[in-house]
């Protein structure tokens, strides 16, 4: 089973693949999925904002895609090119946050880091309070 630093570490390494050439702030993600494996992503800018795609959805995408439907845990990896260590941690933005949401429990854990490794973890409940899920839907 995946640890928190293997998906920072999966994480930070599809970071390097990222296409960010108008922010130059890239991205990865890494997922643990209900199976037992990792699905990453990076962020794909794209020139006609906002078509671009999130580290996070990408990730996302590709374990819907290899047929895992939750996310055991999540780790992400940002900051801007050629930089080190900050003050500031790149948690998932708010859209993210809601599209985690559908495939995470609110006690799911959300590690963010950096290129230097894990930084903070939180839960998706900590990130995202009182959200809206498939449980609202219900009938």
């Amino acid at each position: 089973m995946a640890t928190p630093e293997d998906l920072i570490a999966a994480a930070a390494a599809v970071r390097g693949n990222a296409h960010a050439p108008y922010s130059r702030f890239k991205v990865g993600a890494a997922i643990l999925g209900e199976s037992g494996r990792v699905f990453v992503g990076a962020n794909v800018e794209n020139a006609a904002y906002p078509q671009g795609q999130c580290a996070e959805s990408s990730a996302i995408g590709a374990m819907v895609a290899a047929g895992d439907r939750r996310i055991v845990m999540i780790a992400v990896v940002g900051g801007a090119a050629d930089d080190g260590p900050g003050d500031a941690l790149c948690t998932p933005c708010g859209g993210c946050r809601q599209r985690i949401r559908e495939f995470a429990a609110p006690g799911t854990a959300i590690h963010v880091g950096d290129p230097s490794g894990l930084r903070r973890s939180f839960t998706l409940d900590e990130l995202l309070p009182q959200s809206f899920g498939p449980t609202n839907l219900a009938f």
